[in-house]
């Protein structure tokens, strides 16, 4: 039942391309940075990235999409939010990176019904815009012509209402940070920093969390668990260091 490995770097040694890698956070909050620079080191590369958003150009997720790690052919990057990477923003919009766009609630459940073995389901959100009729930009040409857009999606009426269908996400892989855990897998997440952590964690057939702080099984209140261990393969305790380097993703002054 110890689940925990010594490095990061052991953690992610058999990541390899090609695969689908969902990654927890929120902005800059909650991201599983070490594992995520573990990754960079280790080389896979061509990933079908699933996140909320893109991080920075030079931090997170920003230091893979920057070399060019998440592929075409893997499906590029699912997410829901791309503005605060330059880099990111220059490639998907020059033709070199695939980005599906998907509304923020929708990829929240999209992941949750992954994990919970919902294949799709119906949703109010996008119907009457392109999210439903199609024609949102995947891929562009290199002469800024749409070179592949998202398709239409089923649609159908409940109550008099019109709903969309959308399809569940999993991920082979997943990579999520805790303030909290123990040697069996459960996580506890600090305050915002929960934000998609459970969801990656649910959604993902080998799940890998790096905590700020590690205990003994037990030690967690049953109750406050927000993901429990059945969800986590594989467990890293970071350093102080690696604690403590925590960036801000927008600093604002009176």
């Amino acid at each position: 039942m110890d689940k925990t490995v010594e490095t990061a770097a052991e953690a992610v040694a058999d990541i390899p391309s090609g695969v689908t890698l969902a990654v927890g956070g929120f902005g800059l909050c909650g991201i599983p940075a070490v594992l995520l620079q573990a990754l960079l080191e280790q080389g896979a590369g061509d990933l079908a990235v699933v996140s909320n958003n893109c991080g920075v150009d030079d931090w997170g997720l920003g230091l893979l999409l920057q070399e060019r790690r998440g592929g075409r052919g893997a499906g590029g990057v699912t997410g829901s939010y791309v503005g605060e990477n330059k880099e990111s923003a220059r490639q998907y919009l020059s033709g070199e990176l695939e980005v599906e766009l998907t509304p923020q609630g929708t990829l929240a459940e999209r992941m949750r019904a992954g994990g919970s073995g919902i294949p799709a389901f119906y949703t109010a959100t996008g119907v009457g815009t392109q999210v439903a009729d199609g024609g949102l930009p995947w891929r562009y040409a290199s002469d800024g012509q749409v070179a592949l857009a998202s398709p239409a999606k089923e649609v159908r009426s409940f109550a008099g209402r019109d709903y969309v269908m959308e399809e569940a996400i999993t991920a082979e892989f997943g990579l999520v940070r805790a303030w909290k855990g123990d040697r069996h897998g459960n996580l506890v997440f600090r305050a915002s920093a929960r934000n998609f952590n459970p969801l990656v964690a649910m959604c993902s057939r080998i799940t890998v969390a790096e905590v700020e702080e590690l205990v003994e099984p037990g030690e967690l209140d049953p109750d406050l668990i927000h993901t429990p261990g059945i969800h986590v393969q594989r467990v890293v305790a970071l350093t102080a260091e690696q604690t403590a380097a925590k960036r801000i993703e927008k600093r604002t002054v009176r």
